[in-house]
């Protein structure tokens, strides 16, 4: 592969190093199917092996993307160039593959409209068969909202729990878990109530993963950044978000960490780059973790538009995501402008 992954703390130091993020390609059939049927494209097998290819096959990716995460279908499948396994193909060009293992969220039972993420039940046998098939890293979501009553505080402890057992077997199994709460942005809420629900959330993950035994250097956070709620009137800008974020980690991320990959949650390309990239600038490199990127939408919409589904757009649509993925690399050093656009 090029990189020395012999230990699961150089596996999580490469999947956050500087100028480099994730590239979330691990959107079930049915989420997958929502994006292609945006470009009028059937959602079967096929077509989500090629568009997974053109993603993973785009010449000097591995520049901007360190590590890959892969839905099961995707990781059974090969490169259609020469049949490699994706996990082969992408520790040859020096990508680290990695595995979605939750099975979704789902009603959390005793609370209203809240969810908790299964996925538990047998999870030690399939984190031993994708590591076996070439995994390195995996990924587990939790999902909780924000309105007048939620999050409850059984909502909050229930899905850290689960976080923390998932990465406890991760570790176990040689894989480096990448944990996963997000809150999401959609409401009317402001940023201050971003943040407390931000603070709390992170604050009992992280108690849950001491509980449980998990080595903190040997992970990687994958959080939302502390945004207002999109149909909010009065949105935070840039310097608001990047601030409000950077605090809200300190006070609850220890410093044994190696990196922070925030997720995009449904912001605009160029606001997850313009966000990233403020939060480098602002620390400067004075942050104990590395700020980095793990994302799926605002990666891959400019190249899914450019495609629509058609083999001859293939160049086209690898050249809209190398330029995404070079942006939010600049964005983790803080390299990054609007004019770049």
């Amino acid at each position: 592969m090029g990189l020395n992954l012999k230990s699961l703390e150089a596996v999580a130091e490469a999947m956050v190093a500087p100028g480099k993020g994730i590239l979330a390609a691990d959107e079930s059939t049915g989420t997958i199917g929502k994006r292609l049927a945006q470009v009028n494209t059937e959602n079967t097998a096929e077509n989500r092996n090629a568009y997974r290819d053109l993603l993973f096959s785009a010449d000097g990716i591995e520049k901007y993307i360190s590590g890959v995460i892969m839905y099961d279908e995707t990781l059974h499948q090969s490169s259609l160039a020469d049949g490699t396994a994706y996990t082969e193909y992408l520790a040859a060009k020096g990508m680290i593959p990695g595995i979605k293992v939750d099975t979704g969220a789902h009603d959390l039972a005793g609370s209203e409209g809240e969810k908790v993420t299964s996925g538990l039940d047998g999870l030690d046998d399939r984190l031993k068969e994708y590591r076996q098939m070439g995994a390195r890293f995996s990924k587990w979501r939790a999902v909780i909202n924000i309105t007048e009553d939620n999050p409850s505080g059984y909502c909050i402890s229930a899905n850290a729990h689960a976080l923390a057992r998932y990465a406890a077997l991760c570790q176990k199994n040689d894989l480096v878990p990448i944990v996963e709460p997000e809150i999401l942005m959609e409401g009317d809420h402001d940023i201050d109530d971003s943040f407390v629900v931000t603070e709390e959330v992170l604050h009992t993950v992280f108690f849950e993963l001491y509980s449980q035994g998990v080595n903190y250097e040997q992970m990687v956070l994958k959080p939302n950044m502390v945004l207002s709620g999109y149909d909010g009137s009065d949105r935070a800008g840039v310097d608001e978000v990047a601030d409000a974020t950077l605090q809200c980690l300190a006070r609850t991320v220890p410093a044994a960490v190696p990196g922070i990959a925030f997720l995009s949650g449904g912001q605009s390309d160029e606001n997850a780059t313009a966000h990233l990239n403020r939060m480098n600038q602002f620390v400067n490199g004075n942050k104990p973790w590395n700020l980095s990127f793990s994302y799926g939408r605002a990666l891959q919409q400019p190249a899914l538009k450019a495609w629509m589904g058609k083999a001859e757009n293939v160049g086209a649509a690898q050249m809209a995501l190398l330029k995404r993925a070079k942006l939010n690399g600049l964005a983790t050093m803080g390299e990054y402008s609007s004019e770049m656009e």
